[in-house]
């Protein structure tokens, strides 16, 4: 699929910071969806919300271990995770916005993990090897995600009133933010080659959860360009902190 056109450029500077890109949007969600453990609504889901977090850590080390590897300067994942500044990350606005309340969490790692999903899937057939071994292994991950997610997401959409006024707000509030993973530039020319298929898996999700999409606007969100939002400094403060406080530690 044209997603991968990226990856078959000659300049290994494109693959690189294709690779940072993906691994970025995992890591940066994965922050979000730790602050929830210990604060889920049932025991069930705090742990359930945990795993999640954990797996996307986990596909965000690979891809840096890879982009480190193929970059040849001699960084490691902690050197991508923690001594990178706002502007070096390439993560979409989508996963740095606050959690808001758990419709919302739910509803923002749903929209988010059913474009991993059809990202994993077009790069499983990637003719390089090494990418697709991890999108193999992520996309399966990643499919659990998006079923339990989207359990959630028709569960509360199409539950009280109270819920559905939550999930209807909480829509209207991350919508706007979607277009931005199918947006084109130069190291993804292609970007828009995922929009239906993502389309396509969302579509009933929402019309079970009986929640309509805003009308499409002209914003559209700039973190893919590192250009982020207001939210995305104090993630990182949080997120890189015991780091930076002690540089060269080891535990």
């Amino acid at each position: 699929m044209g997603v991968m056109n990226a990856l078959t450029t000659p300049s290994a500077a494109a693959s690189v910071s294709f690779l940072l890109r993906i691994a970025d949007g995992s890591l940066v969600l994965s922050q979000r969806l730790s602050e929830w453990c210990g604060h889920g609504p049932i025991l069930e889901e705090d742990i359930a919300l945990t795993n999640i977090a954990l797996d996307l850590i986990g596909q965000a080390r690979l891809l840096y271990t890879l982009a480190g590897a193929r970059e040849g300067r001699g960084r490691d994942e902690d050197a991508f995770a923690y001594w990178r500044d706002e502007q070096e990350f390439t993560n979409p606005t989508l996963v740095e916005l606050p959690n808001g309340d758990f419709g919302q969490s739910v509803l923002r790692t749903y929209l988010y993990t059913a474009y991993q999903l059809v990202l994993w899937q077009s790069l499983g057939a990637s003719p390089d090897a090494e990418l697709a071994a991890i999108a193999h292994k992520s996309a399966k991950e990643t499919a659990y995600h998006c079923s339990h997610l989207a359990g959630w997401v028709i569960r509360l959409g199409d539950g009280s009133a109270e819920s559905h006024q939550r999930l209807t707000r909480a829509l209207d509030y991350l919508w706007p933010y979607t277009p931005e993973l199918f947006t084109a530039d130069a190291i993804d020319p292609q970007a828009a080659a995922l929009e239906s298929a993502w389309r396509a898996t969302v579509a009933p999700v929402l019309a079970q959860a009986t929640l309509t999409p805003p009308a499409a606007s002209p914003f559209r969100a700039t973190g893919k360009q590192g250009r982020h939002s207001e939210h995305m400094g104090y993630l990182l403060s949080e997120m890189q902190s015991l780091a930076r406080a002690h540089p060269g530690a080891k535990w």
